[in-house]
Parts: structure tokens; C-alpha cells; sequence
């Protein structure tokens, strides 16, 4: 990677460089610094005309520093020579302020290698340099597509194309030093249609890849769009009851976001988490496999090495239903007795957290239309609201809204309900698996049924 670094990486490097060299020098023993540059677009029409164009460029550096287990970060978007060496004094100043932490320190620098770093494609040139009038046109196309598409849909809150694009760097004291560059660019539609009594039913249709050609094409997107939107009219809620559930790809990546928290170490160490003290036991049912894979070519979530400078690798979370590993950085894994996962991030100031990248839920054989007609009835869930989730406890209870299931058919549109089940329940009753992944977001899953559940609505079922 390192032989392919262009100017503007350079740049970061060799400034990361100086940031680093001029800490130690102040007396740290360990200097980390991460630097950022890039832009960002976002282009939003309504009703055919431009309602917001926002365009901004950044350049930051965060450093974090370590006097022996006394730790300090700081950052900065100020790069003059006076803005580093005020950014610099104060890391060293809060290091002197800062409690010892006995499992403070650097990761292992023996999994340090940029060298092994695999090339996973994750910069576009042409999606990093669409510019504003280009953006504009897209949502067009995407907005007018909606609303041509038939006469019940009435009104937009409008199409949105957005892109963002920029380098990452980070040099390290003990002298590990690379970069790379991303991009990601998505279109979304949200179009209206009124429905009886004067309500209106909003629905949305997005798309979004690290590279440009690989987005799905605008008027394609507006038009499932005003489907998905159209679909919605003369929704009721149902009959209290316990049925089958089965999420839309949309809905199973919320509930599969719900396990990604729960996994981290950090949460882990706190006891903060239901699966505390599970690893190696069955957390879901065997038809469930979930890993952590920052090495898929142009995904979202993908990076060759984490934020500690660990080269980075795929990591089985769930097996089978059993869980196989908690994701840990380096600080987690001390607390835990262990190694690292390699999943450390790195916040605007160079702290050091505990994330996923491409978190995913692995795909089964079933399509989604062969698991809604393998139920005789049931809900199926397209939209979640709210937030109802207790890590601690694993309770899980959100409102929803989709469609009824009624002889392995979609009957009517459902709003108005709440889906209720503890999520550790959830997931060991999961009995079918969709084939419909979509690596649209670093988080994803397939269609999933869940078996049973509490479903809690005001009307009467079909």
C-alpha cells in the first residue's frame, strides 16, 4: 500500500511524523496520531428543485499520548505551526494531569505490519469528484421518477445524493506509518401519497456503494421508491397475539446492530452486556452465522488495518448459533485477558474504542419471497420506530409497521404495532435465513423469520 501513497497522503504522513517525533520529544513514551482529509457533498431537491446543497472540505489531526499509564487525547482541525505546537503542549499537559491506568498502553507491535496490509479497493476518483450540479441532476432523476411513476403519490420530502471522499493516516511511535483513502457516495427518495382521512404514508428507497458505477441506477431507485410508498396505503394494525416475524434486510440489520453493541469488549468488561460470560455457548439458533470481515473488496466497512495499526482480519463471531469470540482493541483485551480482535477505532481525537466493520449476519439459501411463503401467517416487518432495548437484559420491544402475512401472501399493509420478545429468545428462534444480502451499510443481513413473537396491536386480524 505504502508504494501507491499519493501527495495527499504523503502529506499526512509526513506531517504525522513531525506531530509524533515533537511529542516524544516533550517526554511521552508512546505518540499516536491520526490524521484526516477529505470532502463531502450533499445535494437534497424537492419537488424538482434544489432545497439544500451542503459541500465541505476538512483536514484534522488527533493525537493520543502516554507518560508511562498516564494517557491523554487531544485534536485538532488548526494545522499552522502555532495550532500543532498548542495541540502538541496540551496532549502533554493533560498526560501529566491523568490518572495512572494499569492496562493502559500501545497494541502489540508484533501484529504491526502496513506490508501485510491487503489492497481492498475502497477509493473511487469518479465518486470523490462529482460536484454539486452533478449531484443535483441524480436526485432529479431519482425525485421526478417517484412522482411519475403514478398519479397517488402527491408529494416529496425529497431525494438526497450524497458522497464523501478523503485520506486516513496514522503514524505511530513505535514506527508504524500508513494510509489510505475511501469514498462512498448514496442516492435516496422519499416520496408521499395520501392516503384515506387525509393521511399521509411516506415511504423511501435508497442505494449506496463505495463506488460510484456500482450504485443502482437513480430512476430505478425513485421508482421502487414510490412502489414501496404506494404499498403502504390503507394500512391497519391487528389482533394481539404471538405469530411468526419475518424482517425485511432493513429490519434485520437493526436487530443485527442490537448484537454488534453487545459483543464489544468494552461492553463486555463492564458487564454491561447480556452475553457476558457466554462465549462458547449457544446465543442463537443454529441456522445463524455472524462475522466481522474488514477484508471484503469495496465494502463500507472494509479497512486493511484497525485503529491501533493491527493488520486487519475476519473474525467468526457466531458459529452455528454458538458464540465464538467477543471483538476487542487492545485496552478491552487487558481488561479481559486476552489478545485483541483487531476491531479498535479511532474517534476525532485519536481515542481508541472498540467497533465492528463489516458486521454481518451470513446469508442462507432461501429467497425472500420462499421464506413469506413458508408462513401461513405472520407479520412482515419493513419499518422499526422508536428504541426499546436493554443491553443489559437483552428486552427488546419496538413499534413497527410492514406487512400481514395471511396463506403465505402479503394480505394488507400493517402500521400501528409494537414487536415485543427478549432479543437472546429472538435470536435462538430464528428458523429461516434469506439469500438477499445487500452490502449497502458496513452492518447487514438477509431477510429473517423469527418463529414467534409478541405482536401488540389495536385491530382485528384477517
Amino acid at each position: 500500500m505504502s508504494s501507491r501513497v499519493d501527495s495527499e497522503l504523503g502529506e499526512l504522513l509526513e506531517l504525522g511524523d513531525r506531530i509524533v517525533k515533537m511529542a516524544t520529544s516533550g517526554g511521552a513514551t508512546v505518540a499516536e496520531c491520526l490524521l484526516r482529509s477529505g470532502a463531502e457533498l450533499s445535494a437534497r431537491v424537492r419537488l424538482g428543485k434544489p432545497e439544500l446543497v451542503e459541500e465541505a472540505a476538512h483536514r484534522s489531526a488527533g493525537l493520543r499520548v502516554m507518560k508511562g499509564k498516564q494517557v491523554a487525547t487531544t485534536s485538532t482541525s488548526d494545522l499552522t505551526e502555532a495550532g500543532i505546537q498548542r495541540f502538541v503542549a496540551d496532549a502533554l499537559e493533560l498526560s501529566d494531569l491523568a490518572q495512572e491506568d494499569p492496562f493502559a498502553g500501545p497494541a502489540d507491535e508484533a501484529l504491526m505490519d502496513p506490508s501485510q496490509a491487503a489492497d481492498l479497493d475502497l477509493f473511487d476518483p469518479r465518486g470523490g469528484a462529482v460536484d454539486a450540479a452533478q449531484a443535483i441532476a441524480t436526485a432529479k432523476i431519482g425525485e421526478e421518477a417517484a412522482m411519475a411513476f403514478d398519479k397517488r403519490i402527491s408529494n416529496s420530502e425529497g431525494a438526497t445524493f450524497s458522497r464523501t471522499a478523503g485520506g486516513a493516516a496514522i503514524v505511530l511511535s513505535s514506527g508504524f506509518r500508513s494510509a489510505y483513502k475511501g469514498s462512498y457516495q448514496s442516492l435516496s427518495v422519499v416520496p408521499l401519497a395520501e392516503d384515506e382521512g387525509g393521511k399521509k404514508r411516506r415511504g423511501y428507497f435508497w442505494t449506496a456503494k463505495r463506488f460510484l458505477e456500482e450504485l443502482d441506477d437513480a430512476k430505478a431507485v425513485g421508482e421502487e421508491a414510490a412502489r414501496r410508498t404506494l404499498r403502504k396505503l390503507g394500512a391497519k394494525s391487528v389482533a394481539t397475539g404471538d405469530f411468526p416475524v419475518v424482517f425485511d434486510p432493513d429490519a434485520a440489520r437493526s436487530i443485527l446492530g442490537l448484537i454488534a453493541g453487545c459483543v464489544m469488549g468494552s461492553q463486555i468488561w463492564r458487564k454491561s452486556s447480556y452475553l457476558h460470560g457466554r462465549e462458547g455457548t449457544q446465543v442463537a439458533s443454529s441456522m445463524v452465522n455472524i462475522v466481522d470481515d474488514p477484508l471484503i473488496k469495496r465494502a463500507p466497512g472494509s479497512r486493511p488495518y484497525d485503529g491501533e495499526g493491527l493488520v486487519s482480519r475476519k473474525n467468526v463471531v457466531v458459529e452455528n448459533g454458538i458464540l465464538k469470540t467477543y471483538l476487542c482493541d487492545s485496552y478491552s483485551a487487558r481488561k479481559l485477558g486476552r489478545a485483541s480482535t483487531g476491531n479498535a477505532s479511532r474517534g476525532g481525537s485519536a481515542g481508541v474504542s472498540c467497533s465492528t466493520t463489516n458486521f454481518i449476519l451470513s446469508p442462507g439459501t432461501d429467497s425472500n419471497e420462499a421464506i413469506v411463503k413458508g408462513t401461513k401467517q405472520g407479520l412482515y416487518v419493513t419499518e422499526m420506530m422508536g428504541f426499546g432495548f436493554n443491553a443489559v437484559t437483552g428486552d427488546f420491544s419496538r413499534g413497527a409497521a410492514g406487512f400481514w402475512i395471511e396463506n403465505g401472501e402479503l394480505a394488507y399493509p400493517v402500521s400501528e404495532v409494537t414487536i415485543s420478545l427478549n432479543i437472546d429468545e429472538l435470536y435462538k428462534r430464528i428458523d429461516a435465513v434469506g439469500s438477499d444480502l445487500d452490502l449497502r451499510t458496513s452492518t447487514a443481513a438477509p431477510t429473517i423469520r423469527v418463529s414467534r413473537m409478541t405482536v401488540a396491536g389495536s385491530g382485528t386480524s384477517a
